[in-house]
């Protein structure tokens, strides 16, 4: 028998993630009010926020001790589950870019995940009270659909680097079909009862690959920005202080700003997408967001407004 710990249902591995995780929140939290126009930032949190409740709730509930009936405390469990398992293929979408979830992440999830957990897990659940009966018949479409955005979220990752093999190209590829396969345990788990230690350690090995994937991008991102800030110290004869107080000024986030910077030497959108390791639709819209927030109508305007303000 697992040892339990604080007088509650919650093993000791599980409680071991959950206080690494909120660690790791809060750290990542800090950085975050630094960096507030972070988005990539912003989006890891609250995967890691969704990580926490999921192993808090699946951890306590269900226990007759604590004052809340035990069927509530079934739907708030497997809603937490439903709702990590609904995040995660749109974090993917968001944070790596890959554009073939986009349906997946903002129609299929709530049609074959969310939907099915509303109608079996709260309104029928409540009603008939039988969630073994619930959980046969309310997981068979989330089963499913998990298992083909599975093959779907593998194929959006191979088409991403199809183009791009050499070795770190490749080992990052191969990390992230690592980081997408044990989100499938979560629909797994939602058909059999299994021991919270397994559980626990099958659900939680993805978030640790994501965290060193994003620790690892977020350190070369700095290490990028330093280069720059070494090897081009003005901007068009101002000085980088005046030029970050100018671009600080009217709320350009750090991206806006590393894009602009490259506008400044006359760069196309293309080569600031491979100067920066993103897709050129992403330089678009830093570019959109930087005209929006200096009320400038073009590039050459754009440019004007940080160098004169």
């Amino acid at each position: 028998m697992e040892k339990l710990v604080w007088g509650t249902q919650v093993e000791l591995i599980t409680a071991i993630f959950i206080g690494l995780e909120i660690l790791m929140f809060l750290f990542q939290l800090a950085s975050y009010f630094y960096w507030p126009g972070d988005k990539n930032r912003g989006w890891y949190l609250l995967l890691l926020f969704l990580m926490l409740l999921y192993n808090i709730t699946g951890g306590l509930f269900p226990d007759v001790q604590i004052p809340i009936a035990v069927s509530v405390q079934e739907m708030i469990a497997y809603g937490t589950g439903f709702l990590m398992a609904s995040y995660f293929p749109f974090y993917f979408y968001k944070a790596f870019e890959l554009k073939a979830l986009r349906w997946h992440a903002l129609f299929g999830v709530p049609l074959f995940l969310a939907l099915p957990y509303l109608v079996f897990f709260v309104v029928v659940y409540a009603i008939n009270g039988k969630l073994d009966v619930d959980i046969r018949i309310g997981m068979i479409v989330p089963f499913c659909y998990a298992l083909v955005l599975l093959w779907a979220m593998f194929r959006a990752i191979r088409h991403k680097y199809r183009e791009s093999r050499n070795r770190k190209e490749y080992a990052e590829e191969i990390a992230m079909h690592c980081a997408v396969t044990p989100w499938a345990a979560l629909a797994f788990f939602g058909l059999v009862e299994a021991n919270q230690t397994i559980e626990v350690l099958c659900t939680n090995t993805g978030i640790v690959i994501i965290s060193i994937l994003f620790i690892t991008k977020s350190v070369k991102n700095a290490q990028d920005e330093y280069h720059k800030k070494q090897t081009d110290p003005t901007i068009d004869g101002m000085s980088r202080d005046e030029f970050m107080a100018n671009c600080l000024h009217y709320g350009l986030t750090r991206m806006e700003i590393l894009v602009v910077q490259q506008v400044y030497k006359g760069k196309s959108n293309k080569e600031i997408a491979a100067q920066l390791v993103v897709s050129e639709e992403t330089v678009k819209k830093h570019i959109q967001n930087a005209l929006r927030k200096t009320g400038a109508k073009n590039r050459t305007a754009l440019l004007h407004k940080l160098q004169n303000r």
